[in-house]
């Protein structure tokens, strides 16, 4: 009996572990369970968020739909004259050579109902004729409204039969680095196309002046998607796109586009003032990094340092000075140039701005209004023109006139050094007091219409010229 029960303990103890052994390494939550979170696994859900990569989360189909009824195709025509060398050299021809048509093509996005479309300036440049090509075939004929070389930005109008779907802004201050995002536009002459891709960067900067500031984006754009639409997924326009980063004129995997907040500013400045309003801090200075904070002897390694205020400007009146680091400008983080130009690109002369600044190691806030009249600037045929200053005045002793700021147009810009720093006096015989009134005038110029031009050059010798 003794002996019995020893065996039916030691079954039992057996049976025990076994069925023990069984819950704790194959049962669903057992060791070797293919449910089983690792402890890694478990370390890391505690610190990170999951990536959503199920196609619910992926869906862009609401989105592209509210978007590729509002992208249009941009046709440009314009004509270039073509001479004959051979002609000329035997016989002494001189007639000017033939007209040859020249067709470019772009994309364009609708934003509004009554028929304005935003666009590249480079899209329409030169353009003698504009066609626009609704995602329903339809064709009519645009008219250019104004346009912003510097920002890549035109505005053209088509007058339809019909109300038009249209993109509304978003915000592009809001947008993230990693959010998705569609490209939608016309390449290679195809029909409405969507691709999708991520913020890669904001605040990019492709020039040497840090003026632009555009999102960079993986999305694919290829020629032809220029002046089309990028938005989110929720079909919200958060930027015009405009140039890709290739060595073969393809997409290789880096594009660009200008921010929605900025299009939408410039659009607003032609349509209620003709031209573009630009508002300025009035400092001058460079972006830190670690070299150069180390030279001027600061601890900060982000921001802008500003090495000069000019006299008169709203950060000469605020009390900005040399060695000032601005690190925001009202809720917008200021690293780099291309961070504080982009935002206040945004804004407009008298705007005020809060700008924080760090100052011999201490943090505050200064109020800001941009400056106006002194630095406002006209663009005409690919001349930009600005107030003259006092200086300017005195100097070619005269009391009106603009100067001629930068040359944009290709075919002057073998005589752009002759021509920068002249004064214009009248533009088709009518004098030009101040910007103001250049604006005003050549608002009621065709861009394909000759004007005769009368001005000081820097010797102040009086010279005339027709562009």
């Amino acid at each position: 009996m003794n002996r019995f029960s020893n065996l039916f303990l030691v079954s039992l103890l057996s049976g025990a572990t076994t069925l023990g052994a069984y819950k704790l390494l194959f049962d669903e939550n057992g060791y070797f369970s293919n449910d089983r979170k690792t402890l890694t696994t478990l370390a890391s859900d505690a610190y990170t968020k999951r990536v959503g990569l199920s196609p619910d989360v992926l869906d862009f189909t609401e989105a592209a739909d509210k978007t590729i009824h509002t992208v249009v195709h941009v046709k440009n025509v314009s004509h270039q004259k073509i001479s004959d060398p051979i002609m000329e050299f035997f016989y002494g021809y001189r007639g000017g050579g033939q007209s040859q048509e020249q067709v470019g093509t772009g994309s364009g996005v609708i934003i509004s109902e009554d028929g304005y479309i935003v666009t590249n300036n480079h899209v329409i440049k030169d353009a003698s004729e504009i066609e626009i090509t609704l995602n329903n075939k339809k064709s009519y004929k645009a008219k250019l409204i104004g346009t912003d070389s510097k920002m890549d930005i035109a505005l053209l109008k088509i007058d339809a039969d019909e109300k038009l779907p249209y993109s509304s802004f978003g915000n592009s201050d809001d947008v993230k680095v990693g959010e998705w995002v569609l490209a939608v536009g016309n390449p290679y002459n195809l029909t409405s196309t969507v691709t999708a891709g991520i913020v890669s960067a904001k605040a990019r900067n492709l020039t040497n002046d840090g003026i632009q500031s555009f999102i960079q984006t993986d999305a694919a754009v290829n020629p032809g998607n220029s002046g089309g639409a990028l938005v989110n997924t929720r079909g919200d326009l958060i930027g015009i796109n405009t140039m890709i980063s290739s060595m073969t004129g393809s997409y290789v995997g880096y594009s660009f586009a200008v921010p929605s907040n900025l299009t939408r500013k410039i659009i607003e400045d032609i349509m209620q003032f003709g031209n573009v309003q630009r508002g300025i801090l009035g400092v001058e200075g460079g972006e830190l990094n670690a070299k150069v904070s180390k030279e001027f002897g600061v601890k900060q390694t982000e921001g802008f340092y500003i090495n000069n205020v000019r006299k008169n400007t709203g950060a000469d009146k605020s009390g900005l000075k040399k060695g000032d680091i601005i690190v925001k400008i009202d809720s917008q983080k200021i690293s780099t140039f291309a961070d504080l130009s982009g935002y206040i690109n945004t804004k407009r002369p008298n705007d005020k701005v809060n700008v924080t600044i760090i100052r011999e190691n201490e943090t505050k806030t200064v109020p800001v209004t941009l400056s106006k009249n002194e630095f406002f600037s006209a663009e005409f045929k690919g001349i930009e023109l600005e107030n003259i200053t006092p200086a300017d005045k005195k100097n070619f002793r005269v009391d009106y006139g603009v100067k001629i700021k930068s040359i944009n147009n290709e075919n002057l810009s073998q005589y752009a050094d002759e021509l920068q720093g002249n004064i214009i006096l009248s533009i088709d015989n009518v004098k030009i007091k101040d910007i103001e009134s250049a604006s005003k005038l050549l608002n009621n110029k065709d861009n394909q219409q000759s004007v005769r031009i009368e001005m000081l050059n820097k010797n102040g010798e009086i010279i005339r010229i027709i562009i």
